[in-house]
């Protein structure tokens, strides 16, 4: 029988001390051996107005330590029949949001290279095109549930085609998605015009 990585259990450490990964679970520096991994996307210079999602994938690790391995309604165990580790962050280039994109493709093409699903902790919503770049190139279109309150399918922001308004376009425009099996969950709020909504969704296939 294999032995799979587990996270630290409160009975063996304090939950307020022991290692700074998701779940407390073991640390590796890649996608090497494993069925799934965590990954931190540590960016924010996609956003247009709220900073801070640079924080997001430590802050999500931290709030991960009171999470135990075993879900009591479902009965799910994933560490009991997956190799699962955190394999850190992505070395962002935190001042060339461009630079950034393409960082975060090479990151997904090497983690992918592996067999190895990666469950990403972002980070603003650009990064979600350069995954999905990735993915295609790796397994073909894939379908998409987006829950979120804006479509994300805007052309472009400040005259920029990269942004965190953006990444479902870039992403169609590639072929990366499977357009009838694609599906966006909490849309709302207002927009300029009726031509702001109807466009989008017209030429985004969304």
């Amino acid at each position: 029988m294999p032995t799979y990585n587990q996270p630290l259990g409160g009975n063996d450490s304090p939950r307020f001390s022991g290692p700074n990964t998701m779940m407390r679970l073991p640390a590796q520096p890649t996608a090497e051996g494993l069925d799934a991994c965590f990954v931190g996307i540590p960016m924010d210079h996609g956003a247009s107005n709220r900073p801070g999602t640079r924080l997001g994938p430590r802050q999500i690790r931290e709030e991960s330590r009171m999470m135990r391995p075993y879900n009591m309604a479902t009965g799910a165990a994933p560490f009991e029949c997956m190799q699962v580790a955190d394999i850190g962050d992505v070395a962002v280039n935190t001042f060339d949001l461009k630079k950034t994109i393409g960082i975060i493709t090479n990151e997904y093409r090497e983690i992918l290279k592996h067999g190895t699903i990666p469950l990403t902790l972002g980070g603003d919503h650009t990064l979600t095109w350069p995954i999905l770049r990735a993915i295609k190139e790796k397994h073909g279109p894939v379908a998409l549930i987006h829950v979120d309150a804006h479509a994300d399918t805007s052309d472009e922001m400040f005259g920029e085609k990269e942004a965190h308004g953006t990444p479902f376009r870039r992403a169609w425009e590639e072929g990366c998605l499977q357009n009838d099996k694609v599906w966006q969950i909490g849309l709302r709020g207002s927009g300029y015009s009726p031509e702001d909504w109807d466009g989008r969704a017209t030429k985004a296939g969304t």
